[in-house]
Order: structure tokens, then sequence, then C-alpha cells
């Protein structure tokens, strides 16, 4: 399929930025509760520190987490991800960068939620409100737009193979040059993540339209895509121990693919990476208000 179908506005080959630890670590956006913590110095900076400490330790051997921290009285609840092509120690890196993050741009807030390219780490103190599982926390529509027939089609196939994929937690994979990853918290059910996920495909599309990348973070899963006009560079199809492949051959193929989520860019590229960042990606905010 050759790129005759489409017409895409400003005419580039779309060009990943290399995968770096700087790449994964670099933050996407947060999510700060109005409230503070009352008396947080005498009763809940140590228990935050210790729950903190937990989860980083944990991310050197697991990729997901959960845990509570504290007594009945001031219990404050936490979890961590890496995105599911992470190494152990990428994503032990990833989740070590989170807990200053959360302190530097949260302060003393009583919720916060911290999401870099490669993980997120999230606390609230226990009985915090809960939100619906696909309730919409953040998105970035890239501002290059496809237009013709053919690309809508395309793009729904493409998103029809991570609702197909995901149900084990994880799925990154290549449909006709579009690239597409999908990933659950993980301990949401099989059945619960194909639905979370169904609903951030609902949600890309109304959201970010014919957006040739976009990304789509519910409250417990996230989705993203990216069309590359010339084919998704070899440079991003990585081995991961993280999944399996299962190829069904021709145009349509599963792949276990290391991918640098967002339109950040990392220390030291150059400065046509920078202006081409600069411009795939408009984004409508970086900050979420916690649980509502």
């Amino acid at each position: 399929m050759g790129t005759s179908k489409f017409l895409i506005f400003l005419i580039l080959t779309l060009s990943p930025i290399l995968s770096s630890s700087s790449d994964y670590t670099n933050l996407v956006f947060k999510g700060c509760a109005d409230q503070s913590f009352q008396d947080f110095n005498s009763i809940y900076k140590q228990t935050l520190q210790n729950l903190l400490e937990t989860l980083t330790s944990q991310s050197s051997t697991t990729k997901f987490f959960n845990t509570t921290s504290g007594d009945a009285s001031s219990a404050i609840n936490g979890a961590f991800q890496c995105r599911g092509d992470l190494s152990n120690d990428d994503c032990n890196r990833c989740v070590k960068k989170t807990p200053s993050l959360a302190q530097k741009l949260c302060k003393q807030a009583i919720a916060a939620r911290v999401q870099l390219n490669g993980c997120y780490l999230k606390y609230e103190i226990s009985g915090f409100r809960q939100v619906s599982e696909t309730e919409l926390l953040y998105k970035i529509c890239g501002s290059n737009r496809a237009t013709g027939a053919g690309f809508g089609d395309r793009l729904d196939l493409a998103l029809g193979e991570i609702v197909k994929g995901v149900a084990n937690g994880f799925y990154a994979g290549e449909y006709e040059s579009v690239y597409v990853l999908g990933q659950c918290e993980g301990d949401l059910s099989g059945g619960d993540c194909v639905n979370c996920v169904r609903n951030a495909v609902d949600r890309v599309k109304t959201e970010c339209g014919s957006s040739i990348s976009a990304q789509i973070y519910l409250q417990e899963c996230y989705i993203s895509y990216t069309y590359y006009p010339s084919g998704v560079p070899t440079n991003q199809q990585t081995i991961s121990s993280s999944g399996t492949g299962t190829g069904t051959g021709g145009r349509n193929t599963q792949k276990t693919i290391a991918i640098v989520l967002g339109g950040l860019v990392g220390v030291g590229l150059v400065m046509a990476c920078l202006l081409f960042t600069k411009s795939a990606f408009k984004k409508k905010t970086r900050s979420y208000k916690y649980g509502g």
C-alpha cells in the first residue's frame, strides 16, 4: 500500500525519537488533588516516604505493584506501572524519577499521579474519591492530519488490533504502516482491560479525528498510534522479553516493538528533531485535576 491514498499535510518522512533513558523518563502529564494533607509533617510525611521507597524498590523486579503504607488512620495507597516493553532495569530507572517529581509538582496534595513516557506512579490518601476506570485523564493529538480515502479505514483496523491483542495487559504492533500500542493497569482482568481499551479507541476517534498520531490516557488504560507514510522504521522493531509476536503474514504483522511515547524531546537531540517534534504534537494541557 503506497502513500498515494493519503494527502499528508507537511510532507515529511516521520522519524522516531531515538529511544534513550532521557526519552522514557520524560514527563507527559501530572495530576494533583486540590486538597493537601493535614498535619503532613507529624502524621503523613514518614508514611508517604515509606510508600515511595517500597514502590521504587519493587520496580527493579516487577512492572506493576500496588500497596498501602501506614495504619488505618493515616493510610496511603500507592502504585506504579511501567510500559510492557521496558526491561526491569529501565523500569526501575523510570520509577526512580517519579517520587521527586510528584513532590515537586504536587507538593503536599493528598493524591498525585505522575505519568512519564515509560511509567507512572500514583498515590492517594485512603478513602480518596475514586473515578471511573474509563475517565479521560489526558490526550495528545498530533497536529499533522491525513485526508483522502483510506486513512480512516486503515486506522480503524490498526486500532482494532489493540483490542484483539491487549487482553493480557499489553500490546504493541504494526498494521499497514500504523504503529499501535495499548496497556492496561496491571490488576485489571482481561475482560475489563479490553473494555477499557475499547473506550480509549472510541475516545481517540472522537478527540483526535484524522490526526496521524495520538495518545489517549484513561484512568486505567492508555493507547497510542503513529502513522508512518514510509513504513514503521526498522530501528523501532526490537525484541522485548515482555511479550511475543504472532505475525499473521502479509501487511498485517504483530511485533513487540520499543517505541518512545509522546512528542517530548530528549536532551541532546539536534535542532531539526526539536522543530519537528514541536509541530508534530498539539497538547491541550499537561496537567489534570486528580479525582475530578
